[in-house]
This record gives structure tokens, sequence and C-alpha cells, in this order.
């Protein structure tokens, strides 16, 4: 019998975040039933009805913990934009996340750290554990691809993108034109991924390579 080995996801904050990082938990633990997966979840105010009803959904090898709650007046000042609250949210949760993680390896063969895409301030607390880490992106390659790009092209680029002459080659895509490209900030948090060479976990897409140092895990069925 193989021995059980426990790994430690942190989803985004709220339901669309919490409920795809769960799916691809049981996934996981379906395929691989040597493996126990316990879900660190950050919370802002009071949990959604919603997210109730899937943690009650979760088979036996996947349990979960509440991280201290955060509420929106101990963040930032009135007028703050939701999605900058969830970004703190998760920011303030780190110790919270720590602590978890300390008690976790003290007690079970810890041996990973996958996180959502909103919450990759807490891979830094994987190379304190020596844990493998990985981020969960559950969006199409191409838009992963795109946000990786986009650092580069941004430099090569003196113009607006939509004044682009000649569409935008990025590597694993069909070309797209300037018009079509998004803005710059919300790419941001990926390029920590690049600079540490984090790997990233995509569904239902066969493997692609970004450049020679960055990977793609992939796995079917999500």
């Amino acid at each position: 019998m193989e021995k059980t080995m426990n790994i430690a996801v942190v989803p985004g904050v709220g339901y669309s975040h919490l409920l795809p990082i769960l799916q691809f938990s049981k996934l996981l633990v379906k395929l691989h039933s040597y493996l126990h997966v316990i879900c660190l979840i950050p919370t802002l105010g009071s949990l959604p009805t919603s997210s109730k009803t899937i943690l009650q959904t979760l088979p036996s090898n996947i349990n979960y913990t509440f991280l201290h709650p955060l509420h929106s007046k101990d963040l930032l000042p009135l007028g703050t934009t939701l999605e900058t609250q969830l970004q703190l949210t998760v920011s303030h949760s780190l110790p919270s996340i720590h602590q978890a993680l300390k008690s976790l390896v003290l007690r079970t063969p810890l041996v990973a750290l996958i996180v959502d895409s909103f919450a990759v301030e807490a891979l830094d607390l994987a190379k304190e554990f020596n844990l493998l880490s990985y981020i969960y992106y559950p969006g199409a390659a191409t838009t992963l691809s795109l946000s990786l790009y986009l650092p580069k092209l941004d430099d090569e680029t003196s113009c607006e993108y939509r004044d682009l002459t000649e569409p935008v080659k990025i590597s694993g895509c069909v070309p797209l034109h300037g018009r079509d490209l998004y803005a710059y900030a919300p790419t941001l948090v990926f390029l920590f991924l690049v600079w540490n060479e984090i790997m990233i976990i995509i569904c239902k897409f066969k493997l692609i390579i970004i450049d020679d140092t960055f990977y793609v895990c992939v796995t079917q069925g999500c």
C-alpha cells in the first residue's frame, strides 16, 4: 500500500476561486488515491452559502480549514475596489497560512503547495517548508501564454497595442491583433511566476512550453 502524501491548496477569495481548485482536488485524489488534500481557505466577511454547499460534497481525503476571517473595514478605507480587497485578504491571511503550513509539516508528510492565481504570495512560504510549488490556473491556455508574454511585448512596443500593424505572435497561440489584447495591469501577478520558475497546472490542454525554463503541467478531465 502506497504511503499517504499530503498536499495543501490555497484558493483565492470567493466561490469562483474556491470551486475550481476544489474540483481539481477531487480529480487529483481520484486519480491518485495515496494523496490527501488540505484546503486552507481565506475569507472576506462571512462565507456564502454556495461555498458552504460545495464544501459539503468533498470526499474524505479532502479536508479544509478556514483561515482567520477578515472584513472590508480591516483592509482599506471605504471605496477600495473589490478586486483590491480580495487580493489584500490573501496578503493579510499569510500569517494564518504560515501557521497552518507549519502545523501540517509537523503532523503530516506535506510535500507540495498549490495556490490559485490570486494567492501567489503564499508560494514564498513553500520555500520555507521545502515544499514543491505550483499554481492552479483554470483559465484558457491562450490567456495564460498571453499574460506571460505581455511584459516582453510591452518592452518591444512603443505605440498602443491597437495601433500595431502586424499580428502579435505568442508562443503556442495563433497570432492576435493588437486591438484584441487586454490591459497590461492585471498580468503583473504572473511576473512572479516567471522569475521564480514556478510550475503552473492548467486543464484540458496539451503540454506547452512557454520558454526553456518555464513549464506548464496539464491534467485532463477538470
